[in-house]
């Protein structure tokens, strides 16, 4: 009896971590489960990189705009667009704003894509879910969205894929946890 129990209580559990890929209703169907994980993170990381760069972005551009400065316990911002600061002609601003905005919704969609990619494959292929898998895909995943900086050095890629391994691993052995 409680090997049905212990079943049911995997089944719900997978179908609320996304396991159960077939049974819902996807507005894209490309297919195949593993494409369909892809798309399904890349598209929601890149909305939620989205929102949060239009935030950022709206609040140091509402401090500036107001003649404050910005520093903290992290010092001053850095900009990566010197024009973005909300007393340029509306267009211009407006302009670095969107692309700033795009490049980083398309690093946190680009992460959560090849992550969710790469755990769905490595569960395929070894048949396991366990915190090797996490390990790989959060490696590959930190040098990957390291690569995408502007200023990528093999110090800072090592970095990334050390972090994001970890982060990675943490994440699933607290998954168990929790």
């Amino acid at each position: 009896m409680s090997g049905s129990v212990e079943t049911q209580a995997r089944a719900f559990a997978d179908e609320v971590r996304g396991g159960a890929l077939e049974a819902k209703n996807w507005l894209l169907d490309l297919g195949h489960p593993f494409l369909n994980r892809i798309a399904e993170s890349f598209v929601k990381a890149a909305g939620i990189g989205a929102v949060q760069a239009v935030a950022r972005e709206s609040y140091f551009m509402a401090i500036e705009g107001e003649g404050g400065s910005v520093s903290g316990a992290t010092g001053s911002r850095k900009r990566s667009f010197p024009e973005l600061n909300g007393t340029n002609s509306g267009s211009k601003s407006a302009e670095a704003m969107v692309k700033n905005v795009s490049k980083e919704s398309l690093q946190w969609g680009l992460a959560a894509g090849v992550h969710s990619g790469l755990t769905y494959g490595l569960t395929e292929v070894r048949g396991a879910h366990d915190w090797r898998n996490s390990a790989v895909a959060g490696a590959i995943t930190g040098a990957a969205v390291a690569l995408t900086s502007d200023r990528a050095s093999h110090e800072q890629v090592v970095q990334c894929a050390i972090a994001g391994a970890a982060l990675s691993t943490a994440a699933n052995v607290l998954s168990g946890i929790f």
